[in-house]
């Protein structure tokens, strides 16, 4: 009996499972469990950053996108998540490292007050809920295409989310860590050869760009139009609203010293902005070797999310429809293994622990176990409800870190003055500001000029700078070793 596509990915699950499973074991406390007892080289470093924002939304998602809208469509992703990337690595690692943190919500104790820290991590916590979505649909649409509709799409996404759950809930970061970094030679590889593979069948690179310069896929137009403001408010949502993240945050914060934690990020961003074209080529060629499916299936954005498995189904060898379900179930993977723990792992620092401040480490460690099995679960039923395209989940998910992170988290790192009463305004005139703006824009009263989260994000710099200049200093000044020093009192 002839082996399936099928019975071969399962079997790669397996053994993504035993790797997560064997990483497991360097598990000790919660620091191990959460950011890998800061033991991991700039290799691992790296490819955690990659695999941070290449996920489902960089090979389905964008690739529809750009199929549909052409170069502006990539504002958001890849070039703004890697500008956020290089930025995280270049200005916001080093400090961040010195202070040896477990969370960015620490960070808003410590600048601030439990107030802040509350409100932030819960904000941070709901802007994954889209993200970790969108890899558990792509999961779920990954199974559907291989099992040949046998599988429903709602089926795998349970699958796909109980297999990511189950070596993530064990190893944390160790597991996420270890397995990520094996999952991006595969990405690597595997994308690599099914793009030669295609390149050949489409008659070479430059026809495939030749068709898509006389398609006008990389025409971008600048004028005072709500497009123009749009593409610019989708650029800042992404590049500095997914700066206050604890994934991000998390893998800088894993490494072994504040070199690899700064270098590891940024040419981790640098190098996802390079390889996440990759995926967009590919998926072009498939307009010139198949123009008539590309058609059919362009006709709705859930469909979109398809081309590229359709096409390496209908018309690529078996083996290479091997390599490419392996690269593209490692690309998801990756990403929602990490994208699980972060989330979590906010919410039993930052929001349970503040209740239950007498937990010991074996508790905690526990908490932050449940709280992953808890989050798996919301977000796998929010991603079998909702009929939100892959790509528009990622875009979506940041407009609340910007409107009421971002500026917290600059202002704190970077403006002595900044103190209580300018992070209580910043948060909430930027959150008041966002939610209010979005109602006016659904119900036409108020202009979709501009996206509802750019009020929020200039409000929150307005309530920074009136609680500076009305409020009470801050009453001693963010000190960069202020987490060893307090670790080492603990």
């Amino acid at each position: 009996m002839p082996v399936t596509l099928l019975q071969l990915v399962i079997a790669y699950l397996v053994i993504s499972i035993g790797i997560g499973l064997f990483a497991a074991t360097k598990v000790h406390n919660a620091r191990d469990y959460i950011n890998a007892g800061r033991n991991l080289p700039m290799s691992v470093v790296f490819a955690m950053v990659f695999a941070t924002w290449f996920g489902a939304e960089t090979v389905l998602g964008n690739s529809g996108a750009f199929l549909k809208g052409g170069a502006s469509e990539l504002i958001s992703d890849p070039i703004g998540a890697g500008v956020c990337l290089i930025f995280f690595g270049l200005i916001f690692a080093r400090p961040l490292y010195r202070m040896n943190l477990l969370t960015l919500g620490d960070f808003f104790r410590r600048r601030y007050n439990r107030g802040t820290e509350l409100v932030l991590s819960v904000c941070i916590v709901i802007s994954y809920l889209g993200w970790v979505s969108a890899q558990i649909t792509a999961l779920g649409l990954v199974f559907e295409l291989l099992s040949g509709g046998v599988v429903s799409r709602e089926a795998g996404m349970i699958i796909g989310s109980a297999v990511v759950l189950l070596y993530t809930l064990f190893g944390g970061m160790w597991s996420v860590a270890v397995t990520t970094f094996v999952q991006m030679i595969v990405i690597i590889l595997g994308l690599l050869y099914i793009t030669w593979s295609a390149n050949d069948m489409a008659g070479g690179f430059a026809p495939v760009i030749k068709h898509a310069i006389g398609a006008g896929k990389f025409n971008i137009s600048f004028s005072l139009s709500r497009e123009t403001f749009a593409w610019i408010a989708l650029f800042f949502t992404m590049a500095l609203g997914s700066i206050p993240q604890q994934d991000v945050f998390q893998r800088i914060n894993s490494s072994k010293n504040e070199r690899t934690a700064v270098w590891g990020t940024t040419l981790g961003g640098v190098f996802y902005v390079i390889f996440a074209l990759v995926p967009i080529y590919l998926a072009y060629t498939a307009l010139i070797i198949d123009p008539v499916m590309v058609e059919t299936l362009s006709a709705a954005d859930e469909k979109m999310q398809t081309i590229m498995p359709t096409l390496v189904m209908s018309h690529m060898s078996f083996a290479s429809q091997v390599i490419f379900f392996g690269a593209l179930l490692s690309v998801i993977m990756s990403t929602a293994s990490g994208t699980l723990l972060a989330p979590s792992v906010t919410f039993s620092e930052n929001v349970l622990r503040g209740f239950y401040p007498k937990m010991d480490d074996r508790q905690f460690l526990w908490a932050t176990r449940v709280t992953v099995v808890v989050f798996t679960v919301i977000v796998t039923l929010y991603a079998v409800m909702t009929d939100t395209s892959i790509h528009k989940m990622v875009v979506n998910a940041y407009r609340i870190t910007l409107a009421a992170a971002l500026v917290p988290l600059v202002a704190g790192i970077f403006w002595k003055r900044a103190n209580n009463l300018g992070a209580a305004l910043s948060v909430g005139m930027g959150l008041a500001f966002w939610f209010i703006a979005e109602i006016l824009v659904h119900i036409g009263i108020l202009s979709d000029i501009l996206e509802p989260q750019m009020y929020g994000f200039f409000a929150s710099i307005v309530g920074m700078a009136l609680g500076v200049t009305f409020g009470p200093p801050p009453p001693q000044k963010m000190n960069p070793n202020m987490g060893q020093q307090a670790e080492a009192s603990a």
